[in-house]
């Protein structure tokens, strides 16, 4: 919403996912037992209105998303941060810091502990 409330410039939608060591990177999946799920966060949807992509709100966008995901994360189990990445928006996610998953290369992670250091500092 811009500061005025008159229209909205970008949003994002956060939900609850469980994935499995499978969807991990060999090194990390060695850590997780491979019968239990992992709870996770999807960022579902995520976008800025075109008259103001450009303009670093993108980044905000993932800033605020992250750091909810990171509070909600205090209640409800998540250990990473989950995105389906669209088509040209795979760079910016790398850019991030987010990890492709070997099975589905589009579909990338960030740790939770990742996040924490982001915002404990």
């Amino acid at each position: 919403m811009t500061s005025d409330g008159s229209a909205v410039t970008g949003f994002y939608t956060l939900s609850s996912l469980s994935i499995t060591s499978s969807d991990l990177p060999e090194k990390l999946a060695k850590k997780v037992p491979s019968r239990l799920p992992i709870p996770a966060t999807l960022i579902g949807r995520m976008g800025v209105h075109v008259d103001v992509q450009g303009k670093g709100f993108g980044i905000d966008l993932l800033m605020d998303a992250l750091h909810q995901a990171f509070q909600a994360s205090k209640t409800v189990a998540s250990s990473a941060v989950v995105v389906d990445a669209k088509e040209g928006a795979r760079d910016f996610y790398l850019k991030h810091g987010f990890t492709p998953m070997p099975s589905s290369p589009n579909r990338m992670f960030l740790p939770m502990k990742t996040i924490e250091q982001m915002f404990s500092g």
